[in-house]
C-alpha cells in the first residue's frame, strides 16, 4: 500500500497547463511536473496558514517523479498533496497528479523530502501547524 492510499489527502488544487509547458513531442515536459508540485506545495502551506520568512522556511532535499501517462494541451491538472514520514525537522510530501478530464487516472506520482530551516541554513523543528498534521 502506498503512502497516498494510507494517508489522507491534506490539500488539493488545480493548476492550468500552459502551451509552453509542452516539449517537442507534444506533451508536458518531464521537468514541469516538479514545478506543478512546487506550486501545489506552496499553495498547501499558505492554505494551512504557515507563514514563511527568512528565519523559517522549507527546503527540498530529495525529489522524484514517476510518469504514468502523457498530458497534452489543453489540460487542467489537479494535484493532491499528502504528508507522511514526519521527523523533527522534516516530512515527506507526496503528490498525485491528475487531469480534470480524467480525474480517476493519475498521470504522475511525485514526492519531495521537505526540511525546515532557519536563517542560518540549519534545520529547525517543524512549525506547529505542520507538526499538527501528524497527530
Amino acid at each position: 500500500m502506498s503512502a497516498t492510499e494510507s494517508t489522507p489527502c491534506r490539500f488539493s488544487c488545480e493548476i492550468p497547463m500552459r502551451w509552453g509547458d509542452m516539449d517537442a513531442f507534444g506533451h508536458v515536459n518531464n521537468t514541469l511536473y516538479l514545478r506543478y508540485c512546487e506550486e501545489a506545495r506552496f499553495q498547501w502551506l499558505s492554505e494551512a496558514g504557515i507563514r514563511l520568512s527568512a528565519d523559517s522556511y522549507p527546503v527540498v532535499v530529495t525529489v522524484g517523479c514517476t510518469f504514468l501517462r502523457p498530458v497534452v494541451y489543453p489540460a487542467m491538472l489537479r494535484v493532491d498533496c499528502y504528508a507522511d514520514e514526519p521527523g523533527r525537522s522534516s516530512f515527506m510530501a507526496r503528490f498525485q497528479l491528475y487531469t480534470t478530464d480524467q480525474p480517476e487516472a493519475p498521470c504522475a506520482e511525485a514526492y519531495s523530502k521537505v526540511v525546515w530551516v532557519g536563517g542560518d541554513g540549519k534545520s529547525r523543528p517543524l512549525p506547529e501547524p505542520v507538526s499538527a498534521w501528524f497527530r
